[in-house]
């Protein structure tokens, strides 16, 4: 114990074990769902699901312990969602129309390209310098907003928000096990949380679970797997062995490079995009909500955290599975007291033993973790009091923007994207060229070329 409060400065951090253990806990259930959804996912262009499976835990495990280790963060890393999607169900049938086989081996040589590039970037410190750049104002405003962000993927998890033609979203079916047990897991949290029982968030994710267990036995909670709605017991008829990663193991393409080389970029930018302003946006709020930035509003040690994120990409990519990124469902941790790497570590650990006990969490759904992300957008949203609606209009609608954008459009780096764009250009037309740092110009012009991409269908892919 003393070797870990030690190296891991635990007293320096107001926090020990315990707390630092359970927060690791607590972020592994946030973020577990996971090795359910990436292997559902990227099977759907064409790769082995078990191999998947194996790949996403270890590349989550391997690049978390380096978060801890040398970041000492207590962030968590694990292939992206939204990267995943584009990965599965754009960019793969995208190349499959143009007749290549295996597309997903053309979408890992560009992640691993991607993750070389963000090793250089990181090298020259120009992350670093970008998460350090951002106005105070838009760093508030992107944390708040990703409180949004998580709290509409909970909902959304849950049953509680659905699609609607007219309105795009609406309330969903109440009377559903779904609804009714993640709405009853919210309010269990909240109770725990006014007595200040230690691990709340933690204990709600595990009722809620539970509960959902009784529902199923009793019949309110009908399996059916067309709608993801899939059995809460665990089953472990297919053993504890992990598959194999022999079918994804170090796939690459690097013959479609030679000769779609325009292609490849596109492909290549679209994956640095996402993941660079994601990372960013992520470090940021979690950064903020564990009270780890320092008095200027900058993050100390960004470079190790930054570098962990870009290894961890590779690697994910060697294993064979899409993008790995910093986790937003860290903030659940972060709540339950968590403030150094070891927090991160016990994430990975978990990861590692999820590798053997997979059907035990597998089995916990979306709606079990969702209370855990809804509470913990709630948190997140105190950030809006440190923010400044009066004075520099830069800084006042680029902080909007990054709130309002971020759940509006599904998308953490949309909300970067129009919040920095906003900001840059209300200081010149206010005539204040000067105070724009060179990292938010090149930020400026990368949104720029994202936009032309997005407007232009012929460089969309």
């Amino acid at each position: 114990m003393e070797k870990l409060e030690k190296f891991f400065k635990l007293k320096e951090h107001g926090t020990n074990t315990k707390t630092e253990l359970i927060a690791g806990i607590t972020t592994f259930l946030s973020m577990a769902y996971i090795l359910a959804v990436n292997p559902s996912m990227l099977s759907a262009a064409g790769m082995d699901r078990g191999a998947v499976f194996t790949a996403t835990a270890v590349s989550a495990a391997f690049a978390t312990i380096i978060m801890g280790v040398f970041a000492n963060y207590p962030v968590a890393l694990a292939s992206g969602m939204g990267l995943n999607a584009y990965f599965a169900f754009t960019v793969c049938p995208a190349l499959a129309n143009m007749g290549i086989t295996d597309p997903w081996k053309v979408a890992l040589t560009a992640i691993l390209v991607e993750g070389v590039i963000f090793i250089v970037l990181s090298l020259f410190k120009f992350r670093e310098t970008l998460i350090n750049s951002v106005p105070a104002n838009l760093k508030y405003g992107i944390s708040a907003g990703i409180g949004l962000f998580i709290s509409i993927v909970g909902l959304k998890g849950a049953g509680i928000v659905a699609d609607d033609p007219s309105t795009l979203v609406a309330l969903g079916n109440v009377g559903t096990a779904q609804f009714a047990l993640a709405f009853i897991g919210l309010i269990l949290i909240g109770i725990m949380w006014h007595f200040k029982v230690k691990g709340a968030i933690l204990w709600g994710i595990l009722a809620t679970w539970v509960l959902g267990i009784l529902a199923e036995l009793i019949g309110w909670y009908q399996v059916n797997p067309d709608v993801e709605a899939y059995s809460l017991i665990p089953n472990f008829s297919s053993g504890f062995l992990p598959p194999s990663l022999a079918p994804t193991f170090f796939q690459f393409n690097f013959g479609f490079v030679a000769q779609n080389i325009l292609t490849f970029l596109v492909i290549v930018f679209a994956f640095l995009f996402v993941d660079l302003f994601d990372t960013v946006g992520t470090l940021i709020g979690v950064a903020d909500q564990g009270g780890l930035l320092n008095k200027k509003g900058e993050l100390p040690k960004a470079g190790a955290a930054l570098m962990s994120d870009a290894i961890g990409t590779v690697a994910g990519a060697c294993l064979g599975t899409s993008t790995v990124t910093s986790y937003v469902e860290s903030t659940a941790g972060v709540a339950e007291g968590g403030r150094t790497g070891l927090t991160a570590v016990s994430t990975a650990v978990l990861f590692l033993l999820a590798l053997f006990l997979s059907p035990i969490f597998l089995a916990i759904p979306g709606f079990a973790t969702a209370p855990a992300l809804v509470f913990v957008g709630l948190l997140m949203m105190k950030s809006v009091l440190k923010m400044k609606f009066e004075g520099d209009i830069a800084d006042v609608v680029g902080g909007f923007l990054a709130i309002i954008m971020m759940p509006f459009s599904y998308s953490i780096a949309n909300g970067i994207m129009f919040g920095i764009v906003a900001w840059v250009i209300l200081k010149v037309c206010t005539g204040k060229v000067k105070e724009i740092h060179p990292v938010m110009w090149v930020s400026f012009g990368l949104f720029a070329l994202r936009i032309i991409t997005l407007v232009v269908p012929a460089l969309s892919i």
